[in-house]
């Protein structure tokens, strides 16, 4: 049996299971209409790995009530009132189900991201809302639930695990999520269905009593745990302390050896240019080393407005293909899969009977046509429907303390000052994908200015500034980034994970200036300023995370903050920039304390006395 809180949370109205058995064995018996025939189709069934040719699906309250031969029903035979939809030869397949993303990181709210995830055949996600925990701690997360309950999409909610990443020490957090907060979310929200990503995995390994204690609040109450891990020499004690699937895995072994650890994998598929596209590697385990696809999943896990037009999950499960998955393999992996990780494939990640009526028409290359969810017809030859459009513009409005986070108190001096001797300088020197920074140790030679230095060692300026008002004057730390590329102007962002303190890298101070202005005034967003003007800018005034518009709109501002970032020569993208103050990441990063190696979490001096 279906459990009742799935359908409860739906803008579309989808009965539970245990209240529609006999009106779906009446109509799967023909004694009752369907409200709804989808004809004329291929099957792709994801509970066999098969194209079934000639099918129809029969659906009534928002369920699919049969699967039958094409031709089976005739108009009339049991009621009129019937709609026909003939596929035209098509695929018929499950809505897919995400099992690990970010909102927060498409810079929408979650009713504006139902828009993208249904246009990209996507019914149902499963969130990680660490990034607006981090900036207003459980009453933040609680927001976003709201959000999600009223979006026309399936959104279920991984419980943030690690707010904050590090200790007090190491970075200024917004919020603390302690091991009893976790338990209260899980008691209160029937959407909190499993512990989000443990990013703190050295703690976790090394026995860390709040992180586990953390674990425990989870796994107490039967709840799955997510991780997030870097490092084969981590694998066995981790999966010791109770995680059970990553989206981590980055290459072929480490993936191998997770999922004889018995850990599910989640392969993340994401735009090429970004850190997110690890599934080519991972999926080797299968590919290559002959490991069964029933425990891997597809996921996106990060995508701004822009790509997540572009790049959803059904161009993940392309991908998939691409790398030797037969098309039935894919979709399953998008769909059924995951859902069977999370208990749910008794609802979603099939056409059988008694499931959601979350169908998507594909064709041979697995492009999606139309999207039904919940047996509502949302998007039909790739445009959203009047129907969903409606549902779009009645969205949640955030209270006015989500529009208030970005406290700066005071100014301060972004860059550091001119070394008057010889000295080396503990530099990050950033290279692609950009998720690990390394720590490069550069001799500079006294100066008459910073020019000349920055010039020589491809050097430019970096700052992290405290946001969250907890700081009697303007925290700062200050260093160096080698390789970033930067040729002029400066860029900013509030979105620097995981605490969300802002970011800013330069060429001077000015233009640092001006873009920290800008990212205060506009409270939250991304910048791209040169020659004291803003070139590009997309405001993100709600937790500093996220815009108020609809994602087209988003999408269109971040499509030009993107150009502006690459004519300023920056060799990472900006969501990779967005990670330099992570400070749970190896090597080397930066936090409003300083400096931090990873993963010794130690501070380290940014400028040294040469030897």
């Amino acid at each position: 049996m279906s459990s009742p809180r799935f359908s409860s949370l739906t803008r579309f109205s989808v009965a539970p299971l245990a209240s529609m058995t006999r009106r779906l064995a009446d109509t799967a018996s023909g004694r009752a209409a369907p409200d709804l025939v989808i004809t004329g189709a291929r099957l792709l069934s994801t509970y066999s790995d098969r194209m079934l040719e000639g099918r129809e699906i029969w659906i009534a309250g928002g369920r699919i009530a049969a699967v039958k031969p094409a031709g089976t029903f005739k108009n009339g035979s049991a009621g009129s009132a019937t709609r026909i939809y003939d596929a035209k030869g098509g695929i018929l397949a499950p809505g897919l189900v995400d099992p690990h993303i970010h909102i927060e990181s498409s810079m929408v709210t979650a009713c504006a991201y139902a828009e993208a995830a249904l246009l990209n055949g996507t019914t149902t996600i499963f969130c990680d809302s660490h990034e607006i925990g981090n900036v207003l701690d459980a009453a933040g997360i609680e927001m976003m639930l709201e959000d999600a309950r009223q979006a026309p999409l399936s959104i279920f909610l991984t419980v943030p695990s690690t707010i904050p990443a590090t200790s007090p020490a190491l970075e200024t957090a917004g919020g603390d999520l302690t091991p009893e907060k976790i338990g209260q979310l899980f008691d209160r929200w029937p959407e909190a269905v499993a512990l989000g990503e443990k990013m703190d995995f050295v703690q976790v390994t090394m026995g860390d009593e709040r992180s586990h204690a953390i674990l425990a609040a989870a796994l107490q109450r039967g709840r799955p745990v997510s991780g997030h891990i870097y490092g084969r020499e981590f694998v066995a004690a981790y999966a010791a302390s109770g995680v059970t699937d990553t989206h981590e895995a980055i290459d072929r072994d480490i993936a191998n050896d997770l999922l004889e650890a018995g850990i599910w994998i989640f392969l993340r598929g994401g735009p090429p240019t970004t850190p997110w596209h690890s599934l080519p590697q991972a999926i080797k385990t299968a590919t290559e080393l002959g490991a069964s696809p029933k425990r891997l999943c597809i996921c996106t896990d990060d995508r701004d407005a822009d790509d997540l037009l572009m790049f959803g999950l059904d161009w993940v499960a392309r991908e998939a293909v691409k790398a030797g998955m037969t098309r039935e393999q894919a979709w399953s992996m998008g769909s059924l899969h995951p859902a069977t990780r999370f208990g749910m494939d008794g609802d979603i990640g099939g056409l059988g009977g008694g499931r959601r009526a979350d169908i998507v028409l594909l064709d041979d290359d697995l492009n999606v046509r139309n999207t039904w969810y919940g047996g509502e017809l949302v998007v039909e030859d790739r445009k959203i429907t009047p129907v969903l459009d409606a549902a779009l513009s009645n969205r949640y409005r955030y209270p006015r303390q989500a529009y208030q986070t970005v406290h700066i108190n005071g100014t301060s001096r972004l860059t550091p000052e001119l070394p008057k001797e010889k000295c080396v300088a503990n530099t990050i020197r950033t290279a692609l994908p950009g998720i690990v920074l390394f720590h490069d140790r550069v001799t500079l030679e006294p100066s008459g200015d910073w020019a000349s230095l920055l010039k020589e060692h491809d050097l430019c300026f970096v700052a992290v500034i405290e946001r969250h008002g907890k700081s009697h004057g303007p925290n700062v730390a200050r260093g160096l980034l080698k390789d970033f590329g930067l040729r002029r102007g400066a860029v900013a962002s509030s979105v620097g994970h995981d605490s969300h303190n802002v970011i800013v890298a330069g060429t001077n101070e000015d233009d640092m200036q001006l873009a920290l202005a800008t990212i205060r005034e506009a409270q939250g967003g991304v910048c791209v300023v040169a020659d004291k003007q803003v070139m590009a800018m997309v405001a993100l005034p709600v937790a500093g995370l996220l815009s108020d518009k609809r994602v087209g709109k988003v999408a269109e501002e971040t499509r030009s903050l993107k150009e502006a970032w690459e004519r300023a020569g920056c060799t990472i993208p900006y969501m990779g920039f967005n990670l330099i103050p992570l400070s749970v990441i190896p090597e080397i990063r930066i936090t409003d304390k300083g400096l931090v190696l990873v993963p010794e979490m130690e501070i380290l001096p940014p400028f040294e006395a040469a030897a």
